[in-house]
């Protein structure tokens, strides 16, 4: 009869388990972002009325202050330019800070 190799099996099993949280996690993302609309205006890679999540990231890689500074664009409803106009941006629909924190952190890992 062979050995079971519990060390290999644990690991394996830590791998899976991390692997189907981040896939929970993006999909929670993903739901908060259409029910707040921001796939109304926004996408991932694809330029709409507002930046691509792509191009976000890029305008933010290397900064310090990055994550501070969508979280804040998010929670804030500053003013943006649309087609020329000046509009309320809108805020993300949660006060989850956790959640607002997985979707800082969606749109700069793109």
């Amino acid at each position: 009869m062979k050995r079971f190799n519990l060390p290999l099996f644990a690991l394996a099993s830590v791998v899976f388990a991390s692997s189907s949280v981040a896939f929970a996690d993006e999909a929670s993302t993903q739901a908060l972002l259409k029910d707040s609309k921001c796939l109304k205006c926004h996408s991932v890679d694809k330029k709409k009325s507002g930046p691509s999540f792509k191009e976000t990231a890029a305008k933010y890689k290397g900064k310090a202050d990055a994550e501070t500074k969508l979280y804040t664009h998010l929670t804030t409803a500053p003013m943006v330019e649309v087609d020329g106009e000046k509009e309320k941006h809108t805020m993300i629909k949660t006060k989850d800070e956790a959640a607002i924190k997985e979707v800082v952190a969606f749109i700069l890992k793109q």
